[in-house]
């Protein structure tokens, strides 16, 4: 389901507000409930898609995680157990009407061993809810982006982040290594969603987002940066400065007859890994100016090299 549209399932627009997110499951929850259906699988599958689609949805930061990083993204940073971490069905269920024991049944069996229509959701979304007793459950794992400059990155930095807790604000000091580029997490075990019923809370994943800048641009661990040269330098060959990310001036050979757009390697001038230490490259491009408007003098000059076939 990692490409499922969860608003599509219920029926409701991405705009929807909790309660119409809420009456929308309940209608669909009551007509797929496998005590009304008794032994549809089909009308079992989609009791399962829909009560998935409430347990994201009806969840405030999983929807935004969801609304941010689309359902492709939202797999990514959530597992099928961690969807259903802290969602007790049993106290919904028991609100629309369905009897507390009869729900325990359906999904855990009358003993607590094996399910009467075996859902697999990934692990035990119900786990929350049986007939004899509740068990501890983890908090949810929360995902943290974090912009930095290509100098974070480079040095690595020290950031303190503000996070809602219970209604409260609390700040923590997070302490990024070298090499945080764009996608790279960086995990606080226990900093996250508390858990429920005694459960230990869950984790607090740190994402590095580099943010742009004016000089060079990031792919990967590699930097890349763009150098004008001439024409004449470009159809005779120069030497160039290029500055890196460290401060530093290197000098650059451009040949005779470098192309438009052509790109130089300097090695080990980029990024760093974030095990490894080891460094990415530094690309210089080199852009070729043509100018808007010549001289007369300039103009007999081309000509010259046009009538030499050049």
């Amino acid at each position: 389901m990692s490409n499922t549209d969860y608003y599509k399932i219920l029926g409701v627009d991405n705009k929807a507000s909790d309660s119409e997110i809420k009456k929308a499951y309940r209608k669909l929850a009551m007509k797929y409930h496998p005590d009304r259906t008794k032994g549809d699988k089909s009308a079992e599958e989609m009791f399962k898609k829909v009560s998935e689609a409430y347990a994201v949805l009806s969840d405030k930061e999983k929807r935004k995680q969801y609304d941010t990083f689309g359902a492709s993204g939202f797999r990514q940073r959530y597992s099928q157990e961690d969807i259903f971490q802290g969602f007790n069905f049993g106290d919904i269920f028991k609100e629309f009407g369905f009897d507390d024991g009869s729900f325990a049944n359906i999904f855990m069996g009358s003993g607590g061993a094996g399910r009467r229509f075996g859902f697999s959701f990934g692990g035990d979304p119900f786990r929350t809810y049986t007939t004899g007793q509740r068990a501890q459950v983890k908090g949810s794992d929360l995902v943290y982006e974090l912009p930095l400059t290509l100098q974070e990155v480079l040095h690595g930095t020290t950031k303190t982040i503000a996070l809602e807790e219970g209604g409260q604000r609390k700040k923590i000091n997070v302490k990024l290594p070298k090499g945080m580029v764009s996608g790279k997490k960086l995990r606080l075990a226990g900093k996250g969603q508390p858990g429920t019923l005694g459960g230990p809370p869950g984790d607090l994943y740190i994402q590095a987002k580099v943010l742009d800048d004016p000089v060079f641009s990031v792919v990967g661990h590699h930097v890349y940066i763009d150098r004008e040269v001439k024409l004449t330098e470009a159809l005779l060959g120069t030497q160039i400065q290029v500055p890196t990310i460290d401060g530093k001036h290197l000098n650059l050979k451009i040949p005779p007859g470098t192309q438009h757009q052509a790109k130089f390697r300097m090695k080990g001038y980029g990024l760093p890994e974030m095990k490894t230490g080891q460094r990415g490259d530094l690309y210089a491009r080199i852009l070729v100016k043509i100018p808007k408007r010549l001289t007369k003098k300039q103009k007999n000059l081309i000509q010259d090299l046009s009538e030499a076939g050049v």
